[in-house]
């Protein structure tokens, strides 16, 4: 069983400053929000229009790649959503992530050496 929990603590350790501060949640929200309008628009939405816009602007420079490999595959066109919704949360995870390093690093004053 200890093989098993050390790959969770990483990816929990990992993960960890996408939700720890309220920046990263905040973005997160956003990107869930997005993510949502997405599916709502495509599955739900008789004219869907530019909805995948909204996912890939929020989750830019990683949602790029998102929308790159969702291209549509002959006969298996409900794919490229999942791919695409897949990717995008990815990407907001990966950008979450590095937000919440970023608060880190610059919300953590720096010891300053004792003046003689």
């Amino acid at each position: 069983m200890e093989r098993s929990a050390r790959p969770r603590r990483s990816l929990r350790a990992l993960l960890a400053p996408a939700t720890d501060n309220w920046l990263s949640r905040g973005y997160l929200a956003a990107v869930t929000a997005s993510i949502g309008f997405f599916l709502y628009a495509v599955h739900l939405s008789p004219d869907p229009g530019f909805a995948a816009i909204w996912p890939m602007i929020t989750t830019a420079p990683f949602g790029m790649a998102a929308l790159l490999l969702a291209a549509p595959l002959p006969g298996a066109e409900w794919l490229s959503s999942v791919v695409f919704t897949v990717g995008a949360a990815a990407a907001g995870l990966v950008n979450a992530t590095l937000l919440g390093l970023l608060v880190r690093r610059l919300g953590t004053p720096q010891p300053r050496p004792a003046a003689h």
